[in-house]
């Protein structure tokens, strides 16, 4: 089974090294030249997931070309930049199996990873692999639960044999939009608990917080055709649990540095940034009452202070739950 991972971050670098040790013939795309030449030097992609080998069974190129014969192909970047790179190199990829391992919605077009895919490769089968995952975790070989989502449960079946290994348990279902904003919105909550506890406002408002946020990611999700049972599964509930409640996560890092007053890396992507205000745009559409992820976009552009959102979001009428 051949598989090719475009993109060498950590997560992509991840998936790699535990595919590769289950047996998949499997190569790793990056864009960049020196880094492709680094990371077979070293044997390990030390700008990215330092500290973890890779197997020596793994390709690594910069030569998207070289893994054209793939038929599986794993799209391992931001959300982003899925788009573009979907336009530039759809002639390499129509006609595979195509699955992105990005969470969050296209902030030009508010559309998903899977239906940006089938607009520009209709004739791939499109999918999203997604849920509470830590890469370091994924590469070290410790137990990981993932969702797969495919709107046709054949190819999905196809994909979850061939992608599920001894330590990486796959789930499927045929709800790609429920997968996908799951994946995505709680990114938007994770910096908001985030924010809770870098202003020190304690573990039981980061419980309200995630609870009233749950909340938020099903309104929208239902509104837009997802089932409340995929937001109770691994890529909904399971994925808030996990990047709410740890400075492995990026969201809640960036968060954290927001609430705390101090300096965040601007190098390190942080798809929830770019996600709550995507969100903000379809809550409005829709009209569907989101003050969290209003609160966190706000936040997110400097437009209000985090003393102002605490003070708005505890302002705001006593209802019914």
């Amino acid at each position: 089974m051949k598989v090719a991972i475009l993109g060498a971050g950590a997560f992509g670098t991840a998936l790699a090294v535990t595919l590769a040790r289950s047996g998949a013939e499997v190569g790793l795309w990056t864009r960049d030249p020196d880094h492709a030449a680094a990371i077979r030097r070293e044997g390990a992609n030390t700008r990215r997931l330092p500290g973890v080998d890779l197997p020596e069974s793994v390709s690594v190129s910069a030569e998207i070309d070289d893994f054209g014969g793939a038929p599986i192909q794993l799209l391992a970047m931001p959300m982003q930049q899925m788009a573009g790179f979907l336009a530039a190199h759809r002639g390499a990829l129509d006609g595979k199996a195509v699955v992105a391992c990005a969470k969050g919605i296209d902030l030009a077009t508010a559309r998903g990873p899977t239906a940006i895919i089938a607009a520009t490769c209709p004739h791939s089968a499109a999918a999203v692999l997604t849920g509470p995952s830590f890469a370091g975790d994924i590469a070290r070989g410790l137990p990981t639960a993932l969702t797969l989502a495919c709107a046709d449960d054949a190819e999905g079946k196809a994909l979850q044999d061939a992608l599920a290994t001894p330590a990486l348990r796959l789930y499927r279902t045929t709800d790609t939009v429920g997968a996908e904003l799951g994946g995505a919105l709680k990114n938007v909550v994770a910096i908001a608990a985030g924010v809770v506890i870098g202003a020190q406002l304690g573990d039981s408002a980061r419980a309200a917080l995630m609870t009233r946020g749950f909340a938020e990611m099903n309104r929208l999700a239902q509104a837009l055709g997802a089932k409340a049972e995929t937001l109770a599964g691994l890529s909904g509930l399971g994925d808030l649990v996990l990047t709410c409640t740890s400075m492995q996560s990026r969201n809640f890092r960036f968060g954290h540095a927001l609430g705390a007053g101090e300096a965040f890396d601007p190098t390190i992507t942080v798809e929830g940034s770019a996600t709550a205000k995507a969100v903000s745009v379809l809550a409005e559409r829709h009209r569907i009452d989101m003050p969290i992820a209003t609160m966190v976009a706000a936040l997110v552009d400097r437009r209000i202070t985090v003393e102002e959102a605490i003070s708005a979001l505890l302002a705001r009428p006593l209802k019914k739950e």
